[in-house]
C-alpha cells in the first residue's frame, strides 16, 4: 500500500509539540455547513440530474483553490440518497493515494471501503480531499471550511442522505477526522481515526458522535497513548462507562476490538488496538507487515454501516431457522451428523434443510442451532480458530455481527467467518480469519 514518507515522524513530532503547548484552531466560521437540516434525509441534489461526476474537482474556500477527488457509484440513481464517506490522506500523502489505493490499487481504495461498498450494491459516494502541503494543519479552521464547502457542493449536486456522512483517515488524516468529530458532530454521523493524534485541533469537542479509534501498540510515530486520549474525549461526550479496554500483548501479532458499554443510544465508541504493524492503517494479524487484506477495512465498514436512516432499509439480520449459505460454495454451514457435542467444528455441506443447518441470530448476537447450542470461538480467538458449537453462555466469544457486505464477523475480534483454505467442498471446516473480501468469507441467509 502507499505509505507515509520518512519525514512524517519529524513533522508529527513538531505538530505534537504545538498541540501539547495548547495551540488550538478556531474556525470563526459560525454555523458549520449542513448544521441546520430538515427532517428529510434527502439532500437538495435528489431528484435532479447530477451536477457532479467522478473525477477531480476544484472549489473556492477561504480565498483558496482547493481540490478533491469524487467517486460516484456505478449506476447512480438520482432518487436514491447515498451514504457519503470522506477519506483523508496522511502527512505527505495525497488525495490520489487514497482514491487509487496506492500500490494495492482498487482493493485499498479509501482504506478498503470502496471495494466493500461496491460489494454492497454501490451504496456510497466517496470523497478524497487534498490537504494544503499534503497535510491537515487546519490554520484558522481553513480545512474545516474546506470540508464545509465540499459538503455543500456535493449535497447540492448529488443525492446524498444527509444523516449518513462519515469521515476517516490515517495519521494526519486521522487528526483531521478527529477535528471534524470535535467541531462537526451535528454534520457527521461517525468518524474512524486510524493511528491519529490531536494534530488538526479540536474546536468544540463537547458533543457526542459515534467514534472508532484504531491504533498500534508499537506505533513509534504517534504513540498509542495519543490515540487513547482522542478516544477518551468521546467516551466522555457519549456518556460511556469508563474502562481500560483490553489490548493485545506486545509480540502477539493480533488485534482486539472493544465496544464500550453504557454509551448513549446511537453514539457508540469502539477501540481497536493491534500489535505488529506499528504506525499503519492496514495491519495484518500474524505479521509485522501491512496490506489490503487487513481486518481494519471490514471493521470500519461494519462500524459505519450500522447506522440506518429513514431512507435506508435496516440491515437484514438472520431470523429463526435460516440457512447460512456460502457465496463461493453454495453449501450450508453445517454441524456434522447432527451432533450436539461441545467443541464440534462447523463445516460446509450440501444444504438439506436439517436442524443441524438451521441458525437463529438472537437479540444477543448469538448464532444458535438446535435452540440451545451457540457458535463460539473461545476468548483468545485469532486466525485459524475453529468456529464450533458450545452451550450458549451469552459471552462475547459467542457473539456475531451479520454485515451488509455479506460477511459475518466475530463481535469480539472483528475476524471473519471463513471457509478454510478457500475450500468449497463438503466437509470444509469453518474458522475465523482476517477479513480479506474473498468469496469464501461471504454468506447469504436463506429460509
Amino acid at each position: 500500500m502507499k505509505r507515509k514518507p520518512l519525514l512524517m515522524s519529524l513533522v508529527a513530532a513538531l505538530l505534537l509539540v504545538l498541540t501539547s503547548a495548547g495551540t488550538s484552531f478556531s474556525s470563526g466560521l459560525g454555523a458549520p455547513a449542513s448544521a441546520a437540516r430538515s427532517a428529510a434525509a434527502a439532500s437538495a441534489g435528489c431528484g435532479k440530474a447530477p451536477a457532479l461526476t467522478s473525477g477531480n474537482h476544484t472549489i473556492q474556500s477561504g480565498g483558496q483553490n482547493r481540490s478533491y477527488i469524487l467517486r460516484v457509484p456505478a449506476g447512480y440513481d438520482n432518487n436514491h440518497p447515498y451514504r457519503l464517506i470522506f477519506g483523508f490522506h496522511w502527512r505527505g500523502g495525497t488525495a490520489n493515494d487514497v482514491d487509487s489505493g496506492g500500490t494495492d490499487g482498487y482493493n485499498w481504495s479509501y482504506y478498503g471501503l470502496r471495494r466493500l461498498a461496491d460489494n454492497a450494491n454501490n451504496s456510497t459516494i466517496f470523497v478524497a480531499p487534498q490537504g494544503n502541503g499534503n497535510g491537515w494543519a487546519n490554520p484558522g479552521g481553513q480545512d474545516l471550511a474546506f470540508v464545509d464547502a465540499m459538503v455543500n457542493q456535493i449535497e447540492a449536486g448529488l443525492c446524498v442522505d444527509t444523516t449518513q456522512l462519515f469521515a476517516g483517515g490515517f495519521s494526519y488524516g486521522g487528526g483531521m477526522s478527529y477535528a471534524l468529530a470535535c467541531s462537526r458532530a451535528t454534520v457527521f454521523r461517525a468518524v474512524a481515526v486510524y493511528s491519529g493524534a490531536n494534530l488538526s485541533g479540536c474546536n468544540g469537542g463537547t458533543q457526542p458522535i459515534a467514534y472508532m479509534g484504531l491504533h498500534g501498540l508499537r506505533d513509534n510515530v504517534l504513540p498509542i497513548s495519543l490515540g487513547r486520549e482522542l478516544r477518551d474525549t468521546f467516551v466522555r461526550n457519549n456518556g460511556c462507562t469508563r474502562q481500560n479496554p483490553p489490548e493485545p500483548a506486545n509480540g502477539s501479532l493480533t488485534h482486539i476490538i472493544t465496544t464500550y458499554s453504557g454509551c448513549r443510544s446511537g453514539y457508540p465508541v469502539v477501540w481497536a488496538a493491534f500489535d505488529g504493524a506499528g504506525h499503519d492503517p492496514g495491519p495484518i494479524d500474524g505479521s509485522t507487515g501491512d496490506g489490503w487484506r487487513t481486518w481494519t477495512s471490514a471493521a470500519v465498514w461494519q462500524f459505519f454501516t450500522q447506522f440506518g436512516s429513514d431512507t435506508t432499509p435496516p440491515t437484514p439480520q438472520p431470523s429463526g431457522n435460516q440457512k447460512i449459505v456460502g457465496q463461493q460454495s453454495g453449501r450450508c454451514v453445517d454441524i456434522n451428523a447432527s451432533t450436539t457435542t461441545n467443541g464440534t467444528q462447523a463445516q460446509l455441506w450440501d444444504c438439506n434443510g436439517g436442524s443441524n443447518q438451521r441458525w437463529t441470530h438472537s437479540t444477543g448476537k448469538q448464532l444458535m442451532v438446535y435452540g440451545n447450542k451457540c457458535l463460539g470461538v473461545g476468548q483468545a480467538a485469532g486466525n485459524g480458530t475453529p468456529a464450533a458449537i458450545w452451550d450458549c453462555n451469552g459471552q462475547a466469544d459467542q457473539q456475531w455481527n451479520v454485515n451488509p457486505d455479506g460477511t459475518i464477523t466475530a463481535a469480539q475480534s472483528g475476524l471473519c467467518l471463513d471457509a478454510v483454505g478457500q475450500g468449497s467442498g463438503n466437509g470444509t471446516k469453518i474458522q475465523l480469519w482476517s477479513c480479506t473480501g474473498g468469496a469464501n468469507q461471504h454468506w447469504r441467509l436463506e429460509n
